[in-house]
């Protein structure tokens, strides 16, 4: 039997799943659980993860036309639904990208300058700078973009991953004093970790990406069997080496001192102060920087496909449909580079730049927990209502398969959004109504949007 060279291997499919999902900016923020982030990590791939990747795939297969979430919950709950969700899944990057940058500005600071990484100005011109070098590399295409992408994923998110779980093994075969209590008793979410229930929903949030490589699982020469494969190889990788690599934070840098932008470089400080390799240090602020700036390049086009086809189906206005020469939905980048301009704007106004990623990062997990829950019920809906569409993957077990899947994702992101209103500690902002407020208003701000832009576009 001769393959077809033009589909897509087991392994190319599984590492398409590892690279869109692993990243080192949420490391730090699993690492505030300490030993107990094994169960929330469990839970959270149990009742979300795996489900996600199942829905996204069967969806993907039976609906692989560009626009991809757009498209299906257009096909269950009808256009104005999707296009509110498909904005709202376009907003939230937009809450992520000051978030990876200050991760980036961060990580370079501390390597060489420490007294700029809590500088919220210092913090404010990077990001610009590079968010707006980022758009105008991207209004060149996908082709580049793409290019840089998988190489940066590789050297700054896989190999500084793999590189602090080998320290840390080395770091406890040693036998060397542990930040954290490793111990069953510990295991378990304890009181001491409720003001940190807020981060559950960034916890779940690490875990999207799923559905960006769902839409290849089509192209696999035999979806049913070999997709399955893939999916459990990749969810296995995925969650080992964030939980890993969160402990690994979590057994050298004290929760206390744990700071939340470069917390993974603080882990690396200590584990080369340890190992008398210092010098290390600054190579693998290096490699993040690389894989954030690659991430970007990842993210800054993908969304906005199904902002172009919204725009298209006439449920925005004709100004986001507009592609330059090279493809590249121009207007829609540039608009989002304003927004992010805009948000960028909180580093100056929240009590430090530790607060602001914090807070910046719910909003993000906040908004994407709301495109789940439809996504999920959306799946449920055209599991009954389009039984005719061929899909090459389908989520096993029929009727009560479809529904222990949706609802088990349905579930676990209503109580990350419902948790998401604790305000942690780190956050620094003690009045919870006050919180609760601000956060509420931001997501209804960039929520909102779309409604009055619908409007706009029927006259």
């Amino acid at each position: 039997m001769v393959r077809d060279k033009r589909k897509l291997s087991l392994f190319a499919i599984t590492m398409i799943n590892i690279i869109a999902v692993d990243s080192i900016r949420t490391l730090p923020i699993s690492a505030q659980y300490g030993f107990s982030l094994i169960f929330y990590y469990l839970i959270a791939g149990l009742f979300f993860f795996i489900p996600s990747a199942l829905v996204s795939a069967e969806l993907g297969t039976g609906w692989p036309e560009r626009g991809g979430i757009y498209i299906w919950i257009k096909e269950a709950f009808g256009k104005k639904t999707a296009s509110i969700i498909i904005w709202i899944n376009w907003v939230y990057n937009l809450a992520w990208y000051p978030t990876i940058m200050a991760l980036i500005a961060g990580v370079f600071a501390y390597t060489f300058n420490p007294s700029l990484v809590d500088n919220p100005y210092y913090i404010i011109s990077v990001i610009l700078v590079l968010f707006w070098l980022a758009t105008f590399l991207n209004c060149y295409g996908m082709r580049l973009s793409a290019w840089i992408s998988g190489m940066g994923a590789i050297i700054g998110t896989l190999l500084p991953m793999l590189f602090i779980i080998v320290l840390a093994f080395v770091y406890l075969y040693q036998q060397r004093p542990l930040a954290i209590e490793i111990s069953s008793h510990t295991f378990f979410p304890s009181g001491s970790t409720y003001d940190k229930l807020g981060f559950f929903s960034s916890i779940l949030f690490g875990l999207l990406g799923l559905e960006m490589a769902a839409t290849h699982a089509g192209e696999m020469v035999d979806p049913k069997r070999d997709y399955p494969k893939s999916l459990f190889i990749a969810v296995i990788a995925i969650l080992s080496s964030i939980i890993l690599s969160s402990l690994a934070i979590a057994i050298v840098v004290p929760s206390g001192t744990l700071n939340l932008v470069v917390g993974t470089v603080q882990a690396f400080s200590a584990f080369f102060q340890t190992f008398n390799m210092p010098y290390m240090t600054k190579v693998i602020a290096i490699a993040i920087v690389i894989g954030g700036l690659s991430g970007v390049s990842a993210w800054i086009i993908g969304p906005t496909k199904g902002i172009m086809v919204a725009s298209r189906d006439e449920m925005l206005p004709k100004f986001f449909n507009k592609e330059n020469e090279h493809g590249a939905p121009i207007n829609t980048l540039l608009t989002q580079a304003v927004i992010v301009t805009l948000l960028s704007l909180f580093y100056l106004f929240m009590p430090s730049v530790n607060s602001t990623f914090i807070f910046l990062s719910i909003v993000t997990a906040q908004l994407a927990m709301i495109v789940y829950i439809t996504l999920f019920a959306a799946s449920i809906i055209l599991h009954h209502k389009k039984r005719d569409v061929k899909r090459t993957f389908k989520i096993p077990g029929g009727n009560i398969g479809i529904w222990l899947v949706a609802g088990s994702g349905i579930t676990i992101s209503v109580l990350a959004l419902i948790a998401g209103f604790i305000p942690p500690k780190a956050l620094l902002i003690s009045n919870v109504a006050s919180y609760e407020l601000l956060l509420v208003g931001v997501m209804i701000i960039l929520s909102f949007l779309p409604l009055i832009l619908s409007k706009l576009s029927t006259k």
